[in-house]
């Protein structure tokens, strides 16, 4: 089986095949830094953190287009810290 990510393609053994489905657009993740505006370090934290799925194929992550939808909604920026309150 051949997978293609943009000008690359991989190749992936048997053990691979069951997890994808027909008809999926792989995209990297530098792909998908650049379909969610943001950087590819953040993409990678997203994956690590279990928030984006994805495979890894040898050292590069291969993202289905269609699980961005699951991060794409995400509030921008850092959290706010809530001030503490109390005596001065």
């Amino acid at each position: 089986m051949q997978i293609v990510v943009s000008n690359a393609t991989i190749r992936i053994d048997r053990q691979f095949q069951p997890g994808y489905r027909t008809g999926m657009k792989l995209i990297s993740s530098k792909e998908a830094a650049e379909k969610l505006g943001v950087h590819i370090t953040r993409v990678q934290v997203l994956i690590r953190e279990g928030r984006l799925p994805a495979k890894q194929i040898g050292g590069t992550y291969v993202i289905d287009e269609a699980d961005l939808k699951r991060v794409a909604n995400r509030k921008p920026g850092r959290p706010r810290i809530k001030k503490a309150r109390g005596k001065r």
